[in-house]
This record gives C-alpha cells, structure tokens and sequence, in this order.
C-alpha cells in the first residue's frame, strides 16, 4: 500500500511539474506576441488620429512602433505644420514613449 502511495505521488509530482514547465513555455511565448499586438495597437490608434483629420497628406505619412513603444514617423508632408501635427499626435497616444519624426517637407 505504501509503495502504491508513493508511485501515485510521484507520478503526481511529476505531471504537476511538466505542466509548470509548459506554462512558463506559452508565457514566455505570449509575451512575444503581446508586444506585437501592442505594437499593432498603437500603431492603429496613430493611423487613425491622423485620417481624423481629413488631410489627404496625412495618410501619406507612415507609422512603425517597437516593442517598447517607441515611434518612427516617416514619409512626406506638404508643411513643416503638417509635420508637427502629426508627430503631436502621435505623441499624444497612449503607449507611446518617444517619437522620431523623420517625415520630410516637400517643396
């Protein structure tokens, strides 16, 4: 009866440590994938503060975001105003660090 005790614990433990190990596996996983569904969301919300606002030279504008929120703003605008605009509002969003605005004035 003793040694059936034991192998039941056994067994026991070890499955309860199997699937300790594989959760730590789908946790590590998921972060990756939260970060790039973060990045994504923010990525989105900034797209569309800027259709918003009705300036065909706006949607012109290209968004990219990394995993720690930071944004790269890139592409062309017709002003230094339209520029600023869009790199406030990029600035102004939620999950947003930093932003680099590298977008370009046309002339």
């Amino acid at each position: 009866m003793k040694t059936f005790i034991m192998t039941a614990l056994l067994v026991a433990s070890g499955t309860l440590v199997s699937a300790a190990v594989a959760d730590q596996t789908l946790d590590s996983d998921m972060s990756h994938a939260a970060s790039f569904v973060k990045d994504s969301v923010i990525t989105t919300k900034i797209k569309a503060k800027l259709a918003e606002k009705h300036l065909s030279t706006l949607t012109k504008i290209q968004v990219d975001t990394d995993s720690h929120g930071v944004v790269w703003l890139s592409g062309k605008a017709p002003t230094q105003d339209a520029s600023d605009l869009a790199e406030m509002i990029a600035k102004s969003t939620e999950g947003v660090t930093s932003v680099h605005n590298k977008i370009s004035v046309q002339e």
